[in-house]
């Protein structure tokens, strides 16, 4: 084991070396300077690497087109900065499982018994007066009881076990599948692409936006109003705003909860913050070898067994904070408490009860409560015994004491025990772990992998659901199906036919086709459809890609005008968050002009415009009995259709007198509305038959979201 520890040093000092020669830096300055903070930080990265530009250089990487597809530069990074993975920790072997499922004080109670009755049934007293009562001499059949018992706890454990070690498995096929499967984009040669997160490599650029979990740490390039939140690291709820002149270091593991940036990638796999935490919780493979090893000699030298093996362990909020956004980040998080438990069962020591579920709780107690009727069952009869005898030979026969009497106290002793051991319930614990593996079987057939058999009664426990709506009880397959446009309420524009029928003055067709192409996130595009398929594959956020729909259906071409308005020729950004239910980007136009397209919810944003455009194109007042007329005629109508209202606004600046851009309530305001377009989101044809299941097994289903209150509510009525 020391041989291979030093092997994989040897290696890292090798690819170090590797890395000082062909970059100019090693991933120990890489880390360095991803300890550092705020003004610290940019004062090292400026001072000591040139940089953003000089640390560009020193990696071999163009800040703008990312790195080239170069297999022979890929592998090189590979063997210098390391792989974007964590080697998880070796599963636990079929027999620790067995271990494991022999700490049921039930099955140790039962086991207890079991040789106790076995090894009564093979000691008879040899005594006359006892030998006379006997009946003709029978096959011994006493030890079947014990055996019976043996048999019972040997089916326990290897079902459970069994069960455990092949979930084991195919989680981990199940992980890894999702990991191969969850892709990031990064910018390679000029060109955005979706790679997997595993194939990231110290130099890509990476483009990150809204609702992202960092798979790596990185510097910040280039940034729109970005802003992180790092509980999941330092505990803090508080956002922290990042900039590449300010704090321009982020950390895997945290999310980005406003804004977009692209970014320079410093650190990858173990090197990276959420690495350095799997080492600390000992959720690594390479680590789990080293502590092996520091054990062995600490043992050597005599230590103490709680000083060899003591464990730092990280903060809950460590462990459960790998993020909500991505099935697989979920998966990790059980993956990270489930390796905490087996850390702590690695170094107990000693004997230590595993924690255990509400049934095998009751059962536990059950199991107790008879083994205590029984005990006092079995007192009550060997007293019972003993007085009677005592009370014929004594009293009315009048005989005295002596030796021969022993034997039968003995006999009377052996039916108080047979009594105990009859108490016992041997065959519970095999009834409940073959009803669970049942169960678990039976969820394997609605493809629902369950871990641990205890799950499935945990979840049998449920009696509230909290479901989101949209991608949950919805399709999540937006389409704009109404449109408010020049005055006009147009119904029924998701028909191809119906939507070249909508007539608007040209000003506001390209205001509408600019604003919401250029007013939405990049990342949100339509693909073409596909094999057996007719509707266009929609990626990124579906929120937008509907609306893209739309454009696309009024003639549009959203792909040239983003072309026209790149990135970064974007002058300010406020991005969609949940407080501000809207998202405003701020471009300069070719006539020189600097305009500020909004969309967001129709409530919110309509009280933001004082002007609307009418049939004839042209800008006129919009007051607050506009804004009631339209909330009753328009808005709310489509809310009880189950619609979600988006309104499009935008507004003009004067060149020559710009806003502070960080005063968002100013700028944000005095609106000139464009139009309201109702987005549908099909509940799925499977759940109210789901839900109607979940009320007769008597659970309440609640629907949480950010919706309309009319849109919920005409959703949780056609969800039932």
């Amino acid at each position: 084991m020391a041989k291979k520890k030093k092997t994989t040093n040897d290696t890292n000092e090798i690819s170090s070396a590797a890395a000082a020669l062909e970059f100019g830096i090693s991933f120990d300055e890489l880390e360095k300077l991803m300890q550092t903070r705020g003004h610290e930080g940019v004062l090292t990265l400026n001072e000591t690497y040139g940089g953003l530009s000089g640390l560009g250089q020193k990696l071999k990487t163009n800040l703008i087109t990312g790195l080239s597809e170069d297999e022979s530069d890929i592998s090189l990074r590979l063997a210098a900065f390391g792989r974007n993975e964590i080697p998880p920790k070796p599963p636990k072997t079929f027999f620790r499982l067995m271990v494991d499922a022999l700490q049921d004080i039930t099955l140790v109670i039962l086991i207890i018994c079991a040789i106790i009755s076995f090894g009564l049934s093979f000691y008879h007293p040899s005594d006359e007066t006892f030998q006379a009562e006997l009946k003709p001499k029978e096959a011994n059949v006493e030890w079947i009881e014990g055996a019976a018992i043996i048999v019972a706890v040997v089916v326990v454990v290897l079902v459970t076990a069994f069960n455990d070690w092949t979930k084991e498995r195919q989680f981990r096929g199940l992980q890894s599948k999702i990991e191969s499967d969850q892709k990031f984009n990064v910018v390679r040669n000029n060109i955005v692409k979706q790679i997997p997160i595993k194939d990231i490599v110290v130099g890509d650029i990476c483009q990150v936006k809204y609702g992202d979990l960092l798979p790596a740490d990185g510097v910040v390039v280039q940034s729109n109003d970005l802003k992180i939140d790092e509980s999941s690291l330092t505990g803090e709820s508080d956002l922290i705003k990042k900039h590449e002149s300010k704090d321009p270091f982020l950390l895997s593991g945290t999310h980005i909860m406003e804004g977009s940036a692209k970014m320079l990638v410093l650190a990858v796999g173990e090197h990276s913050q959420t690495g350095m935490i799997f080492k600390l919780l000992g959720a690594t493979k390479e680590d789990d070898e080293e502590k092996t090893v520091k054990n062995k000699k600490e043992n050597a030298n005599g230590l103490v067994d709680g000083e060899a093996n003591e464990r730092l362990v990280a903060p809950e909020s460590i462990a459960g904070a790998q993020g909500n956004n991505h099935e697989a980040t979920e998966l990790q998080n059980v993956e990270i408490a489930k390796e905490k438990d087996t850390a702590g069962d690695d170094d107990s020591g000693g004997f230590k009860v595993k924690e255990r579920s509400i049934l095998q709780a009751k059962l536990t107690k059950l199991a107790i409560q008879i083994g205590y009727a029984g005990m006092t069952i079995a007192i009550l009869t060997v007293i019972v015994l003993l007085l009677r005898f005592s009370v014929e030979e004594f009293i009315q026969r009048g005989e005295r004491w002596s030796n021969k009497y022993w034997s039968r106290f003995v006999r009377y002793l052996i039916t108080g025990i047979t009594v105990l051991v009859v108490a016992v319930p041997e065959g519970l614990p095999l009834a409940v772990t073959i009803s669970l593996a049942y169960a678990v079987k039976k969820m394997m057939l609605d493809n629902n992998l369950v871990r641990h058999l205890d799950a499935c009664e945990t979840m049998g426990n449920a009696t509230a659901i909290c479901s989101d709506k949209t991608g949950t009880l919805t399709t999540n397959r937006m389409t704009v199906v109404q449109v408010y446009v020049s005055e006009k309420h147009w119904k029924n524009v998701e028909n191809p036919v119906r939507v070249k029928e909508i007539s608007i003055p040209n000003k506001t067709k390209e205001i509408l086709l600019e604003g919401i192409s250029v007013n939405s996130s990049y990342a949100s595009k339509l693909l073409p459809p596909p094999e057996k398929e007719t509707l266009a594959k929609q990626v990124g956020n579906k929120t937008e890609c509907g609306l893209l729909g739309f454009v696309v259906g009024l003639g549009g071409n959203y792909n040239e005008i983003r072309q026209q308005y790149t990135e970064e020729k974007f002058i300010h950004v406020y991005t969609f968050n949940s407080v501000r239910k809207n998202m405003s980007t701020v471009v300069q136009r070719p006539d020189s002009a600097t305009r500020m397209y909004t969309k967001g919810a129709s409530e919110i944003v309509l009280k933001k415009c004082k002007t609307i455009l009418n049939r004839n194109g042209e800008i006129v007042p919009f007051s607050t009995v506009d804004y009631d007329r339209l909330v009753q005629t328009v808005i709310e109508p489509m809310a009880c259709d189950g619609l979600r209202t988006i309104c499009v606004a935008y507004r003009d600046f004067p060149s020559d007198k710009l806003p502070d851009w960080d005063d968002e309530a100013t700028v944000v305001d005095q609106l000139t509305c464009v139009c309201i377009c109702g987005i549908e989101d099909p509940v799925r044809p499977e759940v109210p038959d789901a839900i109607a299941k979940c009320r007769n097994a008597g659970i309440t289903v609640r629907m949480v979201t950010g919706d309309n209150v009319n849109t919920a509510r005409s959703i949780a009525l056609k969800c039932g």
